[in-house]
């Protein structure tokens, strides 16, 4: 079973216009839902764990974290008549740098 790796993420609706955390997410891990049948995990029982790195709803709502079924998270999407990753990897390590700073300003330490 594919899971994302911990790091910074780009949603499909990224637009670097709106600015460089617009979209922008931290993936913390994958987590288990804890009512699933644990004897068979399936990839429908995974929730990718992550921060939204600009001021989103849950953000405004208590600084909490985003969840998304794992299939969700791993499935592409089509946008513009491509189909391209719903999420994907940002490797810039500037960027990576810039959204870390972002992070500690709106969540702290």
């Amino acid at each position: 079973m594919k899971t994302p790796e911990k790091g910074f993420y780009y949603h499909y609706k990224h637009d670097l216009k709106a600015g460089i955390s617009n979209h922008a997410y931290e993936v913390l891990g994958v987590g288990l839902h804890t009512e699933g049948n644990h004897e068979e995990v399936s990839s429908k029982d995974m929730l990718v764990v992550y921060l939204p790195l600009y001021e989103a709803f849950v953000y405004k709502t208590g600084k909490l974290f985003d969840v998304r079924p794992l299939e969700m998270f791993m499935e592409k999407v089509v946008k513009d008549g491509k189909t391209i990753p719903r999420f994907t990897k940002i490797t810039d390590q500037k960027i990576i740098e810039e959204l870390k700073n972002i992070k500690i300003e709106m969540y702290g330490d």
